[in-house]
């Protein structure tokens, strides 16, 4: 058994695992055991896994689980001192893995981290997904280095230092496998959709670090499992972001911050009807709100627990401006220009 478990969660991707399992292989088998959590698939990716690549390892579920608690139950069979939780529509490079490997060796401090996340239709720009590594801002609504909102920058070497994110891509996330079990695992309540967002929050609170190391790279496909617009994406990322605030802030910004979510919500729905005229999604932020409010209470006793074994109240990468405004009003569209014109 190595050292290090690679493990892509399916759900009706044969195709993606056809086209980019056997640069997993190639570059990855000698540093790591592959395995497929595969979500009750209904195509033929079983049969492709045991005919084409006999040597990855299978662990099939009995139903679709979803990505968050899909994840729990492949990682509770396996032992080792690092996973990798990867989308199958990532293509891997030759020397990937080993600086990821090398840099939580060095640093034990650090529970997690991510690759540089590269576009696969268009390699010379980030990835929408992750990018270089991603922050919250003080309303907790999530950007990263390369990756505004819809700006995408180009990949010129900007962001090539090791740097200290809050939370890791779930496309590509390395996390010692005892961090993952100490801080509960992915939010199985989630489905899809800022769960990985929430644990590396968790896990900064435990006071344990996060970071994305650029030169490990790879390449990501993207909108595999949704569309990027898509109703039922817009319900899950506003449901689970707001719980994801809910649990993880302090009792002196909890109510203070959402209040004005509340507002800046009812902004954003009423641009998608207004403006983009993209009824579908207008109510899909309604019926987000309504269904956070009525789960609320579900939530109460995991937020006190939360509360009450953080060990530290002051994480630099909640960044303490809003992004809203830094883009739409300032002008700053880059990561490099927010953080340049700020000092």
């Amino acid at each position: 058994m190595k050292r290090t478990a690679i493990v892509i969660l399916n759900w009706n991707g044969a195709k993606m695992l056809e086209k980019f399992m056997p640069m997993v292989l190639e570059f990855s088998r000698h540093e790591a055991d592959v395995y497929v959590a595969d979500n009750a698939s209904t195509d033929n990716s079983i049969e492709l896994l045991k005919n084409k690549f006999p040597e990855v390892k299978i662990i099939q579920l009995k139903q679709n689980w979803g990505f968050a608690e899909g994840y729990n139950k492949a990682l509770e069979k396996l032992e080792a001192e690092y996973f990798v939780l990867m989308n199958s529509d990532v293509e891997v490079v030759q020397n990937w893995l080993t600086p990821l490997v090398l840099f939580m060796d060095m640093h034990q401090d650090a529970a997690a981290c991510q690759p540089k996340l590269m576009s696969e239709y268009n390699k010379e720009t980030f990835e929408y997904a992750g990018a270089c590594g991603g922050f919250i801002d003080k309303y907790g609504y999530p950007f990263c280095r390369g990756r505004i909102f819809d700006t995408i920058e180009k990949d010129h070497g900007q962001y090539d230092n090791v740097e200290e994110i809050l939370w890791a891509t779930g496309a590509c996330l390395m996390i010692r496998s005892k961090d993952y079990r100490e801080a509960g695992g992915l939010d199985t309540n989630f489905f899809a959709h800022c769960e990985e967002i929430d644990l590396c929050w968790r896990l900064r609170l435990m006071g344990r670090k996060v970071c994305c190391v650029p030169n490990s790279h790879v390449y990501h496909v993207g909108g595999g499992t949704l569309p990027k617009e898509n109703p039922m994406k817009t319900y899950l990322n506003f449901r689970n972001n707001l719980t994801m605030l809910y649990k993880n802030l302090s009792s002196g910004e909890l109510h203070r911050i959402m209040l004005m979510r509340w507002f800046l919500d009812y902004i954003a729905a009423f641009k998608m009807l207004l403006l983009e005229k993209k009824v579908n999604e207008f109510k899909a932020v309604f019926r987000a709100r309504k269904d956070f409010h009525h789960w609320k209470k579900d939530f109460k006793a995991t937020r006190k627990n939360i509360q009450a074994n953080k060990k530290v109240d002051n994480i630099p990468e909640r960044k303490n401006y809003s992004i809203l405004w830094q883009y739409y009003i300032k002008g700053r569209k880059t990561f490099s220009e927010i953080e340049n014109g700020r000092h």
